[in-house]
């Protein structure tokens, strides 16, 4: 089937007002240049099967349609943080209350394979997790080119590879060692692409626009349009379709560009209307206020919210980092799904999906089971277990795994709850009423900052590091699935703590005294092995944690010096 999107297909509303530069000046008298994907970094093999010239042609229109629009809105967001940092707490967006009250509307809901996704396992996209994934038995893959992927240019291209080859009835991998795997599952979950936030670069790709200049590529953009590029009509004829995960979303606005990328992205591959289905990830507060409006806007393209708790906890850390000990956050052990302002996030997320028809899907529990360790699986499969029914009896329709070894105690407990019937979006929370002051009730979360929760963040978060920085970014650190978000949380309380001069539980007060001796030891302690990336794992930690600047996104500045 002929996949080549045709450029000149009559475009739909939403694709039309996009602002585009015109071709030809008005008055003749400025040069302008055709847009372009120019490819700055060696290829690897098979690249090319990816980074054809159709592909990167489409790529290149879908810079020059909505490149700008990004730029625009990663400065409403940075005017955001100012204004929150000179005390101007989110809130519900007076100019849309009429969307939150009018109880008419709804999205479009399932799709084919996601009509049932109790359990959805999370994970990388290189060819052993992925296969690994496949063959779990859980209803859904969330296939990740985000925080579970360091984004080296080979697993950039490479996760391309693996999506493209399984399509395709080709997905295989042979480990150093001798080990074939091979997708052997009756039935493969749903797939579900998670792309980079629209914070990240591409910098192997520069997008030349129509007045000459030269810039990094969107990783949005990128990882979005070669994976709808190669695979939207394979999916299709699979009996699935494009499916897309939306992280770091921090307005309506923004959840509006992706839809207008969806329309213009359908009608460019000749695909219906509505036939690509977004899961938004509500993981930074601001968009916690904004659920009504994100549903909203991606109406006719939705099936659901998911509860993304980890970056959600890194977010309120960024958004009120210096506002003072009443936003001080204690260890981060201490920061469960129980306290109060989390209860209330998630109370809020089922009750507006529900509303508007939209599946609420819950978040990670980041315990491991340890094969080497009966008594270290017990405990995490306890846990597992608490989280999932929590859950599940709050309503929500489906929830995520990091490990296929916990895909059983999840769907147990869902199991439990929904019985045969494929979610409980009919079971609407009209019990809950969630107000702005429950949002950002920090102070209710008790608990206390220990010299033992400073350690472990800076161990964490450097151990992390070093393995994002060697291309791994899903690491099982101390019986916990680490990514970038648990990660960003641990860097952000560091410095949270340092710039508000907490006194922890043993009365030592945290400056650069005391986090130099604490640092000292756990870099003392880090497992060092030839051809580690710990020394550069150190300094991305000193640059994101100890500065007098925060750096809005630790994978920011690291993927711009090392990657």
């Amino acid at each position: 089937m002929n996949t080549t999107p045709t450029m000149t297909l009559e475009r739909t509303d939403a694709a039309a007002s996009a602002p585009r530069i015109g071709t030809t000046p008005a008055t003749g008298g400025f040069q302008t240049f055709e847009p372009r994907i120019e490819v700055t970094a060696s290829l690897g093999p098979r690249y090319d099967e990816i980074l054809t010239p159709e592909a990167l042609a489409f790529l290149a229109e879908l810079h020059d349609r909505f490149a700008h629009t990004r730029h625009e809105l990663l400065a409403v967001r940075l005017q955001t943080r100012v204004d929150a940092a000179n005390g101007r707490d989110p809130r519900f967006l007076p100019e849309t209350e009429w969307i939150r009250n009018d109880p008419s509307w709804r999205v479009t809901g399932t799709a084919p394979g996601l009509e049932d996704r109790r359990v959805e396992i999370t994970g990388p996209t290189d060819r052993k997790m992925a296969i690994n994934a496949l063959n779990s038995g859980a209803k859904v893959w969330l296939a990740d080119q985000e925080d579970a992927t360091s984004p080296t240019w080979a697993n950039v291209i490479e996760g391309q590879l693996t999506l493209r080859d399984f399509l395709r009835g080709a997905l295989e991998y042979t480990s150093p060692e001798g080990r074939e795997y091979r997708v052997t599952a009756a039935e493969t979950p749903t797939i579900v692409m998670r792309p980079r936030g629209w914070q990240l670069v591409e910098k192997h790709l520069k997008f030349h626009d129509r007045a000459g200049r030269a810039m990094h590529a969107s990783g949005s953009l990128v990882d979005f349009g070669l994976y709808f590029f190669h695979n939207a009509q394979a999916l299709i004829a699979a009996g699935r379709g494009p499916y897309f995960y939306l992280p770091k979303l921090e307005s309506h606005r923004e959840a509006k560009l992706w839809n207008d990328i969806f329309v213009f992205a359908q009608a460019a591959l000749g695909i219906p209307q509505g036939t690509v289905r977004a899961t938004v990830l509500i993981e930074t507060i601001q968009a916690a206020f904004q659920m009504d409006e994100i549903l909203y806007e991606l109406r006719d393209h939705c099936s659901g919210l998911n509860a993304g708790r980890w970056d959600y906890i890194f977010s309120i850390v960024k958004t009120f980092r210096s506002r003072g000990r009443r936003w001080v956050m204690p260890d981060r052990k201490s920061i469960t799904m129980t306290v109060p302002f989390m209860r209330a996030y998630t109370e809020l997320l089922v009750a507006t999906c529900h509303k508007r028809g939209a599946h609420a899907i819950g978040g990670m529990s980041a315990f491991i089971p340890n094969r080497r360790d009966a008594e270290v699986t017990e405990r995490a499969l306890e846990a597992v277990a608490a989280d999932k029914r929590r859950e599940a009896s709050d309503g929500f329709d489906g929830t995520w795994v990091a490990h296929p070894d916990l895909i059983p105690t999840a769907r147990a407990e869902f199991d439990a709850v929904l019985g045969d019937r494929p979610n409980q979006v009919d079971r609407l929370r009209d019990d809950v009423a969630v107000t702005a002051a429950q949002l950002l009730d920090i102070p209710s979360i008790g608990g206390e900052v220990t010299e033992a929760g400073v350690h472990d963040n800076i161990a964490i978060a450097i151990r992390y590091i070093e393995s994002w920085l060697r291309g791994t970014g899903a690491a099982a650190i101390d019986n916990l699935m680490e990514d970038a978000a648990t990660a960003e949380i641990s860097r952000s309380q560091v410095w949270q703590w340092l710039h508000d001069n907490t006194v922890t539980a043993e009365g030592t007060r945290i400056d650069q005294t005391s986090i130099v001796r604490i640092m000292a030891a756990a870099v003392a302690e880090l497992p060092r092995f030839e051809g580690d990336r710990f020394d550069d794992a150190i300094s991305v930690f000193r640059s994101v944690a100890l500065e007098p600047e925060f750096p809005t996104f630790l994978t920011v500045g690291a993927y711009a010096r090392f990657m």
